[in-house]
């Protein structure tokens, strides 16, 4: 068996707020992305959420990430396209990016969760005849290579300048830190044939078995067979939902052990989701030992060299400190994994204001 090496560490958390003061959940976020930097992980993600208690526009808070963080990677897992202006997200994307000094990582999804609620809000009118799928994604990327629009002789004017024009402001290298969330083999090959990364989570389509394991395999292989040589550079991401117990409180080990028995039972079966079937992957809930014992028997982990974190939702930011803390310190180095700055001591330190 090969034992998995992780050279790149990151986590994903999903922007927790209470309904009547957004602001101090949204605040604790951007500690928790400090926090995780000071650690020495590779990359903090964000979930894109709406009508829910999280962030509503990702590129808006890896903004405001971007000037409390100097070099952890910013991510968004995932931006689901079907709410978007392929344009207009773009420009938004490239600015943040260029706020961050190029750290912007983005993630998409197809789709439109709570269409039937949002689509005549979003798209003005009636949305159902539109594109709500990957050429959506695919016109997004494109606007992001910053060719010129118009002919060669097209110019504006603005006070002062005179210029061709295209997507402002324009960083050539974001379109290579383009993700898709794929839990498809149809997602995966249309990953690979439009050169974006490959984000692969906890969730897959249920394709011709029940084993969760298995089916992740098969699309990780078949997304660099469909990639093959056009782009030798391109990531592959796997998230797994992990909780160590290890300095975790009594109190807050009985509330994680409730949390992965109230989750067990949709490991069990494929579920129906729509048209679709899925397969969810169990939660690493133990101490760092027994997640260790799991990690290392996971042939999907190692293949792969980047592995995210995914928070759980709904809990405190003490509780997602600790865990990531944990992890860190306990588990990560045992899969090979290195800080990129290792400036905390092995203590966690209480943050400020506690």
């Amino acid at each position: 068996m090969t034992t998995p090496r992780i050279t790149s560490l990151a986590f994903l958390t999903p922007g927790n707020f209470d309904d009547d003061d957004p602001y101090t959940g949204l605040e604790h976020t951007l500690q928790l992305f400090e926090y995780g930097e000071r650690l020495g992980f590779d990359g903090a993600w964000i979930r894109q959420r709406h009508l829910e208690h999280g962030v509503g526009s990702a590129a808006v808070f890896l903004a405001a990430a971007g000037q409390r963080t100097r070099r952890v990677e910013l991510g968004t897992a995932v931006i689901p396209i079907g709410y978007e202006s392929p344009f207009r997200l773009a420009e938004d994307l490239s600015l943040a990016d260029v706020l961050s000094r190029g750290r912007l990582q983005a993630g998409f999804s197809t789709g439109m969760p709570h269409a039937e609620l949002l689509g005549d809000l979003v798209h003005d009118g009636d949305w159902r005849g539109l594109d709500l799928s990957y050429g959506r994604i695919a016109r997004l990327v494109d606007h992001l290579r910053g060719h010129y629009l118009g002919g060669p002789d097209t110019v504006i004017q603005s006070p002062g300048n005179t210029q061709r024009p295209r997507l402002q402001p324009h960083n050539p290298a974001l379109v290579e830190r383009i993700w898709y969330g794929a839990g498809s083999v149809r997602s995966v090959r249309w990953a690979a044939g439009n050169g974006l990364n490959l984000l692969s989570g906890n969730i897959v389509s249920s394709e011709g078995t029940a084993d969760f394991t298995t089916v992740q395999s098969t699309l990780l292989s078949e997304y660099r067979r469909a990639l093959g040589d056009a782009r030798p550079a391109a990531r592959v991401a796997l998230g797994r939902v992990i909780v160590p117990l290890d300095s975790a409180d009594a109190v807050t080990r009985a509330r994680y052990q409730r949390y992965a028995a109230g989750r067990h039972e949709r490991t069990l079966a494929p579920r129906a989701f729509g048209p679709k079937r899925i397969l969810f992957a169990p939660d690493l809930v133990g101490t760092a030992e027994q997640i260790l014992e799991r990690l290392t028997a996971d042939p999907v982990l190692a293949s792969v060299t980047e592995l995210r974190l995914e928070l759980p939702y709904e809990f405190q930011r003490e509780e997602y400190e600790q865990i990531l803390h944990d992890v860190r310190h306990l588990i990560a180095p045992e899969l090979g994994w290195r800080p990129a700055e290792d400036d905390l001591p092995a203590g966690r330190p209480l943050p400020a204001g506690r």
